[in-house]
């Protein structure tokens, strides 16, 4: 896949959100493997009998000619995982500098990441939140299943408050196995009870992945003249000039993910941040790295 075609104005063009995962994932795993070898893996853990909505490619045919059963083979990345993403659907979500905003950036991830992992037989489990749980879809493995993923996740971002620790405590009460939990959010609310929530979390033996999604602009505030700022979660305004206030902004916004970060780290879960204007697959190649890191 070109270079341009997987230019986030590009991909984010697509009005289909299951096109933008699958152009995403397919370009990304061109990008990483172009041997024979299929799936992410390297590392043959074990086999488990096939079952429908399974991918024939990982059918073992010699296995099948000695016993007449059909086998799927599993590799190590592969084996029992199942993954619960977390998104954040509050107003803040809707802000945007460009023809997109951080919902459909942090949605698109999401999909891309859900179509990732059902691509290698992994079962993913999406629960939508802003100050309260919105949405949620048990993690699952089976045929239909990513496109319930994605109708639940078409439903555009349109809650107020954003309560992440909730959601976070939320998850830990309601997820029996042990998994991973990815969180995708633009974490712009408090950071205090963050690490308190994702350690309840981690005590439950999941591993877990935050990937904070903000705008370029929320990063500079890249504003010329005086400008009214709406918060768009308690609708205060706030008339300002831009040029006189951004070095104290920018020192505060930096401040305040420097505190996230260390919430995330001080809990064990891996940190990774991303702007709207980046590329997408560097997304999927910075979660499977984080993943990496947790083991």
């Amino acid at each position: 896949m070109s270079v341009e075609l997987m230019n986030p104005a590009v991909i984010m063009a697509i009005r289909s959100l299951e096109l933008r995962a699958r152009l995403i994932v397919d370009g990304f795993r061109t990008g990483l493997n172009r041997s024979n070898r299929h799936g992410f893996s390297v590392e043959f853990s074990e086999y488990r009998q096939y079952t429908q909505g399974d991918d024939p490619r990982f059918l073992d045919w010699k296995l099948f000619a000695r016993t007449d059963r059909s086998y799927i083979r599993l590799f190590e990345d592969e084996t029992n995982l199942r993954c619960n993403i977390l998104l954040d659907v509050s107003r803040s979500m809707t802000f945007q500098s460009h023809d997109w905003s951080k919902w459909d950036y942090a949605s698109t991830i999401a999909a891309s990441l859900a179509w990732l992992l059902n691509r290698q037989g992994d079962a993913v489990g999406l629960t939508l939140y802003d100050d309260q749980i919105r949405d949620v879809v048990p993690a699952r493995y089976r045929p239909g299943h990513f496109r319930r993923l994605l109708v639940t996740m078409e439903r555009a971002a349109a809650g107020k408050l954003t309560d992440t620790a909730g959601a976070l405590r939320d998850a830990a009460d309601r997820l029996q196995k042990r998994g991973l939990v990815v969180l995708i959010s633009d974490l712009l609310s408090p950071a205090d009870d963050l690490s308190a929530s994702l350690s309840v979390l981690r005590s439950c033996g999941h591993d877990v992945v935050v990937l904070q999604i903000m705008d370029p602009a929320e990063a500079t505030l890249n504003f010329s003249g005086p400008v009214q700022f709406q918060d768009l979660e308690t609708s205060v305004r706030v008339h300002a000039d831009p040029d006189a206030i951004r070095a104290e902004y920018v020192e505060q916004i930096e401040a305040h993910n420097r505190e996230v970060r260390e919430e995330c780290e001080a809990a064990g879960a891996a940190f990774r941040q991303f702007l709207t204007d980046q590329a997408l697959e560097v997304c999927l190649a910075e979660f499977l790295q984080a993943r990496r890191e947790l083991r």
